[in-house]
Parts: structure tokens; C-alpha cells; sequence
């Protein structure tokens, strides 16, 4: 699973890809193949990003669920 470091340094590299890309479009040569490479590798980032993001929230969720299912165990005993 990955960290929340490894999933900051991912939203920088988002960051970095969109200054790109906008760059390219407001100040470059408009070289669309450029810009398709970049819009391809920022969705494919941000994609890996948002699985992440569920698989910590799904991992929370369990945690929780089970915290409260074991303190309902033990509540009724």
C-alpha cells in the first residue's frame, strides 16, 4: 500500500505534469503529440492516485468496522 509521502510526491508529479502541458499549450510550439503523451501520463497518474486513495480508504473502513464490531462483541458479553 502506498504512503502518504509516496502519495504526495504523486500529486507533485501531477503538478509538475499540468504546468507542463499548460505550458506547451500557452507558451510551446502547440506540438499535440507532446501534449498527448503528457495529458496520457497525467491521467494514468491520477488514476494511480485516486486507487490509492480507496484502497487506504477501504483499509480504514475496515479498521473502523471491526474496531466497532469487536467493541459490540464485547459489549454484549
Amino acid at each position: 500500500m502506498a504512503t502518504l509521502k509516496d502519495l504526495s510526491e504523486m500529486t507533485s508529479e501531477l503538478d509538475r505534469l499540468g504546468g507542463e502541458l499548460h505550458a506547451e499549450l500557452t507558451e510551446g510550439d502547440i506540438d499535440f503529440q507532446k501534449m498527448v503523451g503528457l495529458a496520457d501520463t497525467i491521467g494514468q497518474t491520477a488514476d494511480q492516485l485516486a486507487a490509492a486513495f480507496n484502497t487506504m480508504s477501504v483499509a480504514l473502513i475496515e479498521t473502523l468496522n471491526g474496531s466497532a464490531e469487536h467493541a459490540s462483541e464485547e459489549a454484549t458479553q
